[in-house]
């Protein structure tokens, strides 16, 4: 099934063939189709020549079901969750949800080749793009190869098209890396506490169980502080500079 836009995308809108989105997500076009026979992937726009055109929430979406598996999940498991999720999400909010996903595993550092990273990245990367990922640390060039965080990757990538200065993210970088484990070291004193009197596997199985709906816990109540915040910021009265 395919949605019709008159012959034509939007600009901005879905850009890639199926090929193209295959190449990039590192998959095979039969992937994609199957994917989308199973309602995993939403239905390509028409454009020109009726010719089916996918956008970076398609890209996006394959790079958490490959998250998915790469947790163990079966396929039937991978769409019951994906019909959890609002079905209107971006590419930012899947991107996201990505890397909450990736956080539930164990810690995921590979090194990879050049070209492996480009996959991971979703799209081929200039030196200088290396470059600013390696800043972030989020990339680790190294003999042979680039160490990397699979589940980080991809919001590096995110970030490199953020009209803002590299200072200026690092900055933003160190603030929330400041306040993060401020956080976490106040959770683990609060389970610490709370489970001080249970036995060593029964410690091991909560922590498990606790870890993804803290992640998701922290995600949740962030997004809704910065969004109070941004619409303060925005809505306030701004003299444009002027005394």
């Amino acid at each position: 099934m395919t949605t019709d836009t008159s012959e034509r995308t939007e600009p901005g809108g879905p850009t890639l063939t199926i090929d193209e989105l295959a190449a990039k997500a590192g998959v095979t076009v039969r992937t994609v189709r199957f994917y989308g026979t199973r309602g995993l992937l939403p239905p390509p726009v028409l454009g020109p020549r009726r010719v089916g055109r996918y956008g970076p929430e398609h890209l996006a979406r394959l790079a958490l079901i490959d998250e998915l598996q790469r947790q163990g999940m079966t396929l039937s498991a991978i769409e019951r969750h994906l019909r959890r999720l609002p079905p209107d999400l971006s590419a930012q909010d899947l991107a996201v949800h990505r890397a909450v996903v990736a956080s539930w595993g164990p810690d995921t550092v590979e090194t990879v080749t050049r070209e492996e990273l480009h996959r991971l990245a979703g799209r081929e990367l200039s030196d200088g793009d290396v470059a600013r990922l390696t800043a972030l640390d989020v990339v680790t060039p190294g003999d042979g190869g680039y160490r990397v965080d699979a589940g980080l990757v991809r919001l590096g990538v995110e970030l490199l098209d953020v009209p803002l200065s590299q200072e200026v993210v690092l900055a933003a970088r160190e603030v929330l890396l400041e306040h993060s484990r401020a956080a976490a070291q106040e959770l683990s004193r609060l389970l610490r506490e709370a489970v001080s009197e249970l036995a060593a596997p029964d410690v091991k199985a909560l922590t498990a169980h606790m870890h993804p709906l803290v992640v998701q816990a922290l995600l949740t109540t962030f997004r809704r502080a910065l969004r109070q915040e941004l619409r303060g910021w925005l809505n306030a009265p701004h003299d444009g500079g002027q005394g």
